[in-house]
């Protein structure tokens, strides 16, 4: 990997590993606006200026918008989703591997 790639890779990582910030992603996956209550629900445990500050940055990293409906992810957002769809597939396996019989 380059450093110009890898540089990239580094930004991206930064943006996601904040707190609440791929489960913010998570709750729009479907596709469906969310209204700041129902998406602060939707993540679960969040407080409002967590969520506030991470809607922000996922705006300005243009990962998700502000619609008339409410929050919803952008085309760029939703690739990003779409490349980690296979996590739901890999927890639930990771999660029976690891739960006592």
């Amino acid at each position: 990997m380059s450093s110009r790639e890898n540089a990239a890779v580094n930004q991206l990582l930064e943006r996601l590993e904040r707190r609440y910030a791929l489960r913010v992603l998570w709750a729009l996956r479907d596709g469906h606006p969310q209204t700041f209550r129902l998406l602060q629900d939707s993540v679960g445990g969040i407080t409002p200026n967590t969520l506030n500050t991470r809607i922000k940055e996922l705006r300005e990293a243009g990962l998700l918008d502000h619609g008339s409906e409410g929050y919803l992810v952008t085309a760029s957002g939703q690739d990003l989703l779409k490349r980690l769809s296979d996590i739901q597939a890999f927890a639930t396996r990771w999660v029976a591997a690891r739960t006592p019989k």
